[in-house]
């Protein structure tokens, strides 16, 4: 009946494009992320290609960004991003301690150590409903300092201490009191979410340490630079321009190279955040919550990149700033020179004119000279055939006579072409 637009199932889809199955009490999850850009895509899906190969299933779609599949004894959840990849293994057993014999043991190793990519999350995830003293859960943590809330309206119970143990992973334990199946499995996606967008957004954190140094200098440079211009005694004009430039030129490549991790850790942040609110945590007494502790540990990361990303803006206004300013008394200085240029040839076109009027002059009297020696010939010879006249009183006679003649022929000419120069 209607014209269906192309794109219409895929975007309505799109809000189911991650649905996380449900999880029942016991349970343990083992995830991992690996760091890996679009330029790895094609490594990443034959790779898992293969896993499902391994256990016979129909492997994902050459478009399709989240699979999840059952397999002999545990559940796979395989999740696509642009810049990395999240594998989920699950378990639904009882089990003696939480994270003794984790999930990931029942993944062939070989498989594991050819995962395209850098390692970056490390997580185990237990659930279970044993109510467990303060002491006997900080054991499990290996007595760090805990963060722990009751969230989702008191349903559950999470411990976490933010820190990688010995195996290289980190530890999230869960208190089933009430968690409904696809609840619990949502609630074990969020926590997954959280560690994998916090580790996404701190990866700005390093280049922000590394950048800072490079931006005080910047900005010490342009400050000398500023004031060197300023100075009255300052005249080197094309130097300065050249340190100018260098600086925009570096300054710009820095924020080029900044800008998109900088971005993205922002937008990994906002989830992250998002994130924390729906866990709806409420406080347990002596213990702090993960979103105070995300707000005292990760937000001052966050502002210090933020910090460097406005401060590389600033910069790069200033350069624009103080590079338009000296161009422009480069400019001033130009026209100056060429108005002085200008008065110069002036004078001199002046000059030019004058001696041509004088030239025109002489050249009026050299032609009358010559005029009138050829009439002065003239006359003798038409005395010599008997006219009576005498060549001497002709020729004085004739002179006025030619000069005008002459002067009245050259003002002609010169009208003649000023007027088509005009």
């Amino acid at each position: 009946m209607f014209v269906e637009h192309p794109q219409r199932v895929a975007l309505h889809n799109e809000i189911h494009a991650r649905p996380f199955g449900g999880v029942q009490s016991p349970a343990r999850c083992t995830c991992i992320a690996f760091h890996a850009g679009e330029e790895l895509d094609t490594d990443v899906r034959d790779h898992f290609q293969g896993f499902c190969q391994r256990y016979s299933l129909t492997p994902p779609a050459s478009d399709q960004k989240y699979y999840e599949a059952q397999c002999d004894g545990f559940s796979v959840i395989w999740e696509r991003h642009a810049e990395f990849t999240v594998y989920v293994f699950k378990r639904q057993a009882a089990f003696d301690h939480p994270f003794d014999d984790p999930v990931i043991n029942l993944i062939p190793q070989d498989w594991l150590e050819a995962t395209p990519g850098q390692l970056l999350v490390g997580l185990h995830i237990a659930m279970d409903r044993d109510e467990r003293s303060s002491d006997e859960v900080s054991r499990l943590f290996d007595h760090n300092g805990l963060t722990g809330s009751r969230v989702l309206g008191g349903t559950a119970m999470v411990w976490t201490d933010f820190r990688l143990h010995g195996d290289g992973f980190g530890r999230i334990l869960i208190r089933d009191q009430g968690l409904e199946v696809l609840q619990a499995g949502r609630l074990i996606q969020r926590l997954k979410e959280i560690e994998v967008y916090r580790m996404m957004a701190l990866l700005a954190f390093p280049l922000a340490h590394c950048a800072t140094p490079k931006v005080s200098e910047i900005d010490t440079r342009l400050s000398s630079i500023t004031a060197e211009m300023a100075s009255k005694s300052h005249t080197d004009d094309e130097g300065t321009l050249q340190k100018l430039t260098d600086l925009a030129a570096q300054t710009e490549e820095m924020a080029a190279s900044l800008n998109y991790r900088f971005s993205a850790a922002r937008a990994y942040y906002r989830i992250l955040q998002a994130r924390l609110v729906e866990l709806r945590e409420e406080r347990v007494e002596g213990l702090q919550t993960m979103t105070e502790f995300m707000e005292r540990r990760l937000a001052p990361a966050m502002r210090t990149c933020q910090n460097i990303g406005d401060r590389l803006e600033v910069l790069s206004k200033r350069v624009a700033r103080a590079n338009n300013l000296l161009r422009t008394r480069v400019d001033i200085l130009l026209e100056a020179q060429n108005r002085d240029l200008l008065a110069s040839m002036d004078r001199r076109v002046k000059l030019q004119l004058r001696l041509q009027q004088t030239v025109e002059g002489l050249s009026v009297a050299a032609i009358t000279y010559y005029a009138v020696g050829l009439l002065g010939y003239l006359f003798k010879a038409l005395k010599d055939t008997g006219l009576p006249i005498n060549d001497r009183v002709a020729t004085g006679i004739a002179v006025p006579v030619v000069l005008a003649a002459i002067w009245i022929s050259m003002r002609r000419i010169r009208k003649v072409l000023h007027r088509e120069e005009g």
